[in-house]
C-alpha cells in the first residue's frame, strides 16, 4: 500500500510496500533498453531513476529497495500524482504467480530462489511500442543507439534533479513529425521509420489496449501494419505485465530455452510446444532463467551479429 507525501523541493515520496517478496532491479531490469538509455538510468548509489510521459504531464522518478517488500519512490513532475497511483501496477503488484509450479529443476529452483521476480506494468502502451520497433530484424546494440539518439533529440528535458542526459520519450504526436532523413539518420530504415508513424497515428486506440484482456490486447496491437506477433509479445510483457507473453520470433530466445532446460537447440515451433504446459507463465519461465544467470547458449558463431533477424 503506497504512502505519499508531498514537498516541492523534495518531489512527491511514496513508499510502497507489499505483502510479498519484491526485487526491484531484477523486475524493472526489461524496460531499459541499453546502459545509455535517455528513460532508464541506475546510478552508483543503486537507484532506479526512469522517465515517462504520462497523460497528465511529463514524471522523472526515483526507486530504491528500501527493505525485502519495500520500494521507495520519488517523483517530479506535472504526471508525479498521476505516476504514484500507477506505483503499484509498475512494481508487480498485480502479478499472480498462483499455478506457477514448473517441473524443470532449473525453472523450479530459480522460481524458489527469487521469489520476489516480478513482472511489471507500465500500463505506456506507446511507450513501449517504439523501442521494440527499433528492435525489428537489428542487432540490439544498434537499436539502443537509435533509441538513443532519437529521444535524446526530440524528447524534453527529465523534470527535477535527474541524472545528466535523461529525457522524457516524446508523444506520439512528435514521433509523427520526426522527418524520415532524421530517422535514417539513426539507423532506421524506412520500413521502421513508417511503423512508428503508423502506429503514432493511431496511439490513442493503442493505449486502450492497456484495458483489454491479454489476448484481445495482443491482436489490438497486431492489427497496426509492421506491427507483429514478436513486436505485440514485447510490448504485451511491459506495458501490460503480461506473464505469458512469449517472444516468438526473437532471434536467440528459442535456442536459449532449448540449450538451458534441455542442452539442445529448439525453434520457435519446438519452444512453443516444450513451453506449453506452464501456460499462462511463459514469459514468467524465460524472465526466471534470465534473472537467475541461468540461460544458456553456446556461442559458435561471432559475439556480436550484424543483425539479429527478429520478425516484425
Amino acid at each position: 500500500m503506497p504512502v505519499s507525501t508531498s514537498l516541492p523541493e523534495r518531489g512527491l515520496e511514496t513508499v510502497h510496500t507489499s505483502s510479498r517478496p519484491l526485487l526491484l532491479a531484477a523486475s524493472l531490469s526489461p524496460l531499459g533498453r541499453g546502459r545509455a538509455d535517455p528513460c532508464h538510468r541506475v546510478t552508483p548509489d543503486g537507484a532506479l531513476w526512469r522517465t515517462s510521459l504520462m497523460p497528465t504531464g511529463p514524471v522523472t522518478y526515483r526507486l530504491t529497495q528500501v527493505d525485502r517488500s519495500s520500494v521507495g519512490c520519488r517523483a517530479w513532475g506535472a504526471g508525479a500524482a498521476e505516476f504514484a497511483s500507477a506505483l503499484p501496477d509498475l512494481l508487480g503488484e498485480s502479478d499472480d504467480a498462483t499455478g506457477f509450479r514448473p517441473e524443470h529443476p532449473r525453472l523450479a529452483e530459480a522460481h524458489r530462489r527469487l521469489p520476489g521476480l516480478r513482472i511489471p506494468r507500465t500500463g505506456r502502451v506507446f511507450e513501449a511500442l517504439v523501442p521494440a520497433v527499433l528492435e525489428q530484424k537489428v542487432h540490439g546494440i544498434a537499436a539502443q543507439a537509435s533509441w538513443r539518439r532519437l529521444v535524446t533529440a526530440h524528447g524534453t528535458p527529465a523534470p527535477g534533479p535527474a541524472p545528466e542526459g535523461m529525457r522524457v520519450p516524446p508523444s506520439a504526436q512528435v514521433w509523427r513529425r520526426i522527418p524520415s532523413w532524421e530517422f535514417h539518420r539513426a539507423g532506421v530504415d524506412p520500413r521502421r521509420a513508417r511503423t512508428i508513424v503508423t502506429c503514432a497515428a493511431v496511439a490513442d486506440r493503442l493505449e486502450k489496449a492497456a484495458e483489454m484482456d491479454p489476448p484481445d490486447a495482443l491482436r489490438r496491437l497486431r492489427a497496426v501494419n509492421g506491427v507483429g506477433e514478436w513486436t505485440a509479445a514485447e510490448v504485451a510483457q511491459r506495458a501490460l505485465g503480461d506473464a505469458d507473453a512469449l517472444s516468438v520470433g526473437d532471434f536467440h530466445l528459442a535456442a536459449v530455452v532449448g540449450w538451458s532446460l534441455l542442452g539442445r537447440p529448439l525453434d520457435d515451433p519446438g519452444m512453443v510446444e516444450y513451453l506449453n504446459p506452464i501456460r499462462p507463465h511463459r514469459h514468467r519461465a524465460v524472465m526466471l532463467l534470465v534473472v537467475s544467470g541461468q540461460a544458456v547458449k553456446p556461442k559458435f558463431g561471432p559475439r556480436t551479429p550484424v543483425t539479429d533477424h527478429r520478425r516484425h
